[in-house]
């Protein structure tokens, strides 16, 4: 098949699929086929289709719902009032639906199903959690029950149709239906089919099939990134859709007929790197109570095997175990030090304790490539301040006794070790006090980080030493993000040097700038402080603007910014939307290809890069913030909605958040509801209602506040 182009490959396969479910349907197919055009081949395929289709709508229900609230997802989705699709899986009643069918708690679910004269009453039995289905229950025997095509016969390229009973009120019609292929498996970590034909609420819960009429699976939103019934909806009629293969459907469902909603197993912990593709699967940190804390895997193990199968990438990992439920016994294998361990029968857990950041209580001096860390300032009230640290003290070594105190080097160093200990931990902090520099070892007991700003901070933020090389003093740490600091010396130094010597030799662009982004199909603005030095690292703010006029053009923002950014070393980064109603979450990678850019340009503080926005854009911030963890450390909204519950705390990945409304905001409500879910996940949130506003920009004082918050995103 060599020189054949993509489209010729599918073609054939499409055929052969075609010809194939010929057979099967009772048609005689010749020995030779004689050269046929494309009307001909354009009415096989139809009377194909068709024939697949009459194969499988008895099995096809429509569903409707009433009561239940009208948004969902935290008000970004309006659910629909008109009816939904579901499949039937057992002839005594039982049908599998998308959850997003149910995410507004409906009241009441009456269910048509072809050739019954009356619409059935519904019951929810349970849901999937980890698949986002629902089992439904109507009070009905002897139900058509659909052919299920295993996985194992499943292959890309081939036809797939997606079916829905949404449009057409009379379920004694046939279906609609949307036509593709299969134009991938395994995905979603290995629970989903993907399909090319167009999949949306329209046909969600409903089948896709095959070209003989077998299910394939059934229809429902999902993302990668995403655990919840609404996770990947943004994506319908993309050519990206998804189905979970009736096989493994009816696999669980005499567990859902128990009635208990099966829930994700959880291993309970976190990768070392955001870099889940091509870095090793080290452990960064193991959630108390876990299924790996209760087997005795510790941060710094390095995950190389899984059920037998061997694991090199932290992908890999997520790919064996994104299927699996709670309650289901895996085996594991580690590598810690020179020695291999293995962990048998190990119970994955349906929840996980969340952690919070321990808080010693200090802001560091930046850009200082000397050993340990300067303080430039000491929070009141904090452990720092109780132990009797003060600014200009340099912490040299900390650890949890005399004997096992640890050298470090600068403000990373530093915080990578923190990031693995939690509040109430103990520890021995030594520091060399400013005056008299003298050797003190304070004893200290970690806090939770609290809910305030700074009123004032230390004028001198930055060492102003960013591009030079640093000090190396102690042992390779671990739990510390390898894009968050440079590893220790070597090849890998020398390239950043030469990196970083090659950015300070380019002259840097500043003031206001328009660009385009590196596929030269989006525009985005950015505002460098003129006073712009690569030796001090700079804030990055990524303004995401509201729907309507106000944010879009730079002057908006920057009348308010542009002062803030010469004194505090702030740049600014606006993108913008194509949307007239504003943000998707599928720009989302234009928005971070833009982020990367810049820091490939500028000295960019990797611990203070905030995604802020007013909003849609305030939701888009939301998602950024926990959809790119490897990147966002801050996320500041007005005026918006957290849409969706908030994913776990990540240790090593510090995520702060800083939400105002304005209090007569209608939305006020449910803004403060953000806060509450983000507290509940033990994230660090600051919380401000300005009075006599509405859906409007920040005040004076909570602008300048704001700045505050993010000149202090690198506390410890």
């Amino acid at each position: 098949m060599r020189g054949c182009s993509s489209f010729a490959v599918v073609r054939l396969l499409r055929l052969g699929a075609l010809l194939g479910a010929f057979g099967l349907l009772g048609l005689v197919v010749p020995r030779q086929l004689p050269a046929a055009d494309d009307d001909e081949l354009n009415a096989a395929q139809e009377q194909a289709m068709k024939a697949a289709v009459r194969k499988v709508a008895p099995c096809v229900v429509q569903i409707e719902t009433t009561g239940g609230t009208e948004l969902i997802s935290g008000g970004r989705i309006r659910k629909g009032v008109g009816p939904t699709t579901g499949l039937i899986v057992s002839s005594d009643g039982y049908i599998i639906s998308s959850a997003f069918n149910f995410a507004n708690r409906p009241s009441a679910v009456h269910v048509s199903v072809p050739g019954r004269p009356t619409r059935e009453v519904a019951r929810i039995v349970a849901t999937d959690t980890t698949r986002m289905l629902t089992l439904l229950k109507i009070a009905a025997t002897g139900l058509p029950v659909p052919v299920a095509a295993p996985k194992s016969s499943m292959q890309v390229g081939q036809w797939a149709l997606a079916l829905g009973r949404t449009l057409d009120p009379n379920v004694e019609h046939p279906p609609s239906v949307s036509v593709g292929i299969i134009s991938a498996l395994g995905r979603i970590w290995g629970k989903a089919i993907q399909t090319d034909a167009k999949v949306s609420p329209v046909n969600y819960g409903g089948p896709l099939i095959d070209i003989r009429g077998r299910v394939l699976g059934v229809l429902v939103p999902a993302s990668p990134q995403g655990q919840d019934e609404t996770a990947g909806v943004e994506w319908y009629d993309s050519g990206i859709g998804f189905a979970i293969p009736l096989e493994d459907i009816n696999a669980v469902l005499p567990r859902l007929k128990e009635g208990k909603d099966l829930k994700r197993g959880l291993l309970g912990i976190t990768p070392r790197s955001g870099d889940l593709y091509s870095a090793p699967p080290v452990v960064g940190t193991v959630a108390p109570d876990s299924a790996a804390a209760k087997a005795g895997i510790q941060p710094g193990d390095v995950i190389i095997e899984v059920d037998g199968q061997p694991v090199t990438r932290h992908a890999q990992l997520l790919h064996l175990l994104g299927g699996k439920y709670e309650g289901d016994v895996i085996s594991l294998k580690v590598r810690r030090g020179k020695e291999e361990i293995k962990f048998d029968n190990l119970v994955l857990s349906g929840t996980v304790k969340v952690m919070a950041h321990g808080f010693l209580g200090v802001l560091p001096v930046r850009d200082d490539p000397e050993l340990g860390e300067e303080v430039r300032y000491v929070f009141p009230k904090s452990p720092a301040d109780k132990a009797g640290l003060k600014p200009g003290d340099r912490i040299m070594k900390i650890g949890p006794d005399a004997k096992q105190l640890r050298p470090f080097s600068g403000r990373d160093e530093l915080t990578g070790l923190l990031n693995t200990l939690s509040p109430g931990a103990k520890l021995k902090v030594e520091v060399i006090r400013k005056d008299g520099k003298k050797t003190e070892t304070l004893d200290v007991v970690l806090d939770q980080v609290p809910d305030v700003v700074p009123d004032a901070l230390p004028e001198r933020a930055s060492a102003q030493k960013a591009l030079a090389p640093r000090k190396r003093g102690g042992p390779k740490l671990p739990a510390i993000d390898k894009k968050e600091r440079p590893e220790p010396p070597g090849k890998d130094d020398k390239n950043e040097e030469a990196k970083e010597e090659n950015k300070a030799a380019k002259k840097p662009e500043i003031g206001l700038r328009k660009r385009s982004s590196p596929s030269q199909d989006r525009e985005y603005w950015l505002y460098v402080p003129e006073n712009y030095d690569p030796n001090i690292s700079h804030a990055l703010v990524v303004w995401l603007h509201p729907a309507g006029r106000f944010g879009q053009k730079p002057e908006d923002i920057l009348d308010l910014w542009s002062e803030a950014c010469q004194q505090h070393h702030l740049i600014l980064l606006g993108p913008k939307s194509e949307n007239e109603t504003g943000w998707t979450a599928s720009e989302s990678e234009a928005v971070l290809q833009a982020v990367q850019e810049v820091l490939g340009q500028y000295t960019i503080d990797r611990q203070r890069i905030v995604a802020h926005g007013m909003g849609v854009g305030g939701q888009l911030a939301f998602y950024l913030g926990f959809h790119a963890r490897d990147l966002i450390r801050g996320v500041a909204t007005t005026a918006a909605v957290l849409t969706s519950q908030p994913k776990d705390n990540i240790l090593h990945q510090r995520l702060s958040f800083f939400i105002v409304a304005g209090q007569k905001d209608p939305l006020v409500k449910e803004i403060a509801d953000s806060k509450a879910k983000l507290v509940e996940r033990k994230f660090p949130v600051i919380y401000r209602e300005i009075p006599d506003k509405g859906h409007e920009y920040l005040d004076g004082t909570t602008l300048k506040e704001l700045i505050r918050w993010i000149d202090s995103l690198d506390r410890q």
